[in-house]
Protein backbone atom coordinates (compact mmCIF):
# COMPACT_ATOMS: atom_id res chain seq x y z
CA UNK A 1 0.00 0.00 0.00
CA UNK A 2 1.44 3.40 -0.94
CA UNK A 3 2.35 5.84 1.80
CA UNK A 4 -0.16 8.60 2.50
CA UNK A 5 0.92 12.14 3.35
CA UNK A 6 -1.21 14.96 4.68
CA UNK A 7 -0.57 18.51 3.53
CA UNK A 8 -1.88 21.72 5.04
CA UNK A 9 -3.49 24.16 2.58
CA UNK A 10 -5.75 27.16 3.00
CA UNK A 11 -9.50 26.80 2.64
CA UNK A 12 -9.31 29.08 -0.39
CA UNK A 13 -6.81 26.80 -2.13
CA UNK A 14 -8.88 23.75 -1.24
CA UNK A 15 -11.92 25.40 -2.82
CA UNK A 16 -9.92 26.25 -5.93
CA UNK A 17 -8.73 22.64 -6.20
CA UNK A 18 -12.29 21.43 -5.70
CA UNK A 19 -13.44 23.64 -8.57
CA UNK A 20 -11.01 21.75 -10.84
CA UNK A 21 -12.53 18.35 -10.14
CA UNK A 22 -13.83 16.53 -13.21
CA UNK A 23 -16.63 15.06 -11.11
CA UNK A 24 -17.67 15.72 -7.49
CA UNK A 25 -16.19 12.47 -6.11
CA UNK A 26 -12.83 12.82 -7.85
CA UNK A 27 -10.02 12.57 -5.26
CA UNK A 28 -7.83 15.62 -4.74
CA UNK A 29 -4.86 13.37 -5.54
CA UNK A 30 -6.15 13.02 -9.11
CA UNK A 31 -6.67 16.77 -9.43
CA UNK A 32 -3.13 17.47 -8.21
CA UNK A 33 -1.67 14.78 -10.50
CA UNK A 34 -3.44 16.37 -13.49
CA UNK A 35 -2.07 19.81 -12.56
CA UNK A 36 1.46 18.43 -12.27
CA UNK A 37 1.22 16.79 -15.70
CA UNK A 38 0.18 20.12 -17.22
CA UNK A 39 2.87 22.10 -15.38
CA UNK A 40 5.82 19.89 -16.29
CA UNK A 41 6.79 19.87 -19.95
CA UNK A 42 8.86 16.74 -20.52
CA UNK A 43 9.55 17.59 -24.17
CA UNK A 44 12.36 20.13 -24.40
CA UNK A 45 12.25 22.81 -27.08
CA UNK A 46 14.05 21.91 -30.29
CA UNK A 47 17.06 23.93 -31.44
CA UNK A 48 14.92 25.26 -34.30
CA UNK A 49 12.22 26.47 -31.90
CA UNK A 50 14.78 28.13 -29.61
CA UNK A 51 16.34 29.86 -32.63
CA UNK A 52 12.89 31.06 -33.84
CA UNK A 53 12.08 32.44 -30.38
CA UNK A 54 15.40 34.32 -30.38
CA UNK A 55 14.65 35.79 -33.80
CA UNK A 56 11.19 36.85 -32.64
CA UNK A 57 12.59 38.54 -29.54
CA UNK A 58 15.14 40.38 -31.71
CA UNK A 59 12.30 41.56 -33.98
CA UNK A 60 10.37 42.86 -30.98
CA UNK A 61 13.41 44.68 -29.57
CA UNK A 62 14.08 46.23 -33.00
CA UNK A 63 10.48 47.41 -33.27
CA UNK A 64 9.63 45.09 -36.16
CA UNK A 65 6.10 44.43 -34.97
CA UNK A 66 2.57 44.94 -36.25
CA UNK A 67 -0.55 45.66 -34.27
CA UNK A 68 -3.32 43.09 -34.17
CA UNK A 69 -5.55 45.56 -36.00
CA UNK A 70 -3.00 45.93 -38.84
CA UNK A 71 -2.68 42.17 -39.22
CA UNK A 72 -6.45 41.67 -39.16
CA UNK A 73 -6.86 44.41 -41.79
CA UNK A 74 -4.14 42.84 -43.95
CA UNK A 75 -5.92 39.47 -43.76
CA UNK A 76 -9.25 41.06 -44.60
CA UNK A 77 -10.78 40.24 -41.25
CA UNK A 78 -12.00 43.77 -40.62
CA UNK A 79 -14.09 43.91 -43.80
CA UNK A 80 -17.51 43.26 -42.35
Amino acid sequence: MPAITTIRISADLRDRLASLKVHPKEPFEDVIERLIKVAIDDEPLSDETIRAIGESLADIKAGRVQSLEDVADELGLLDA
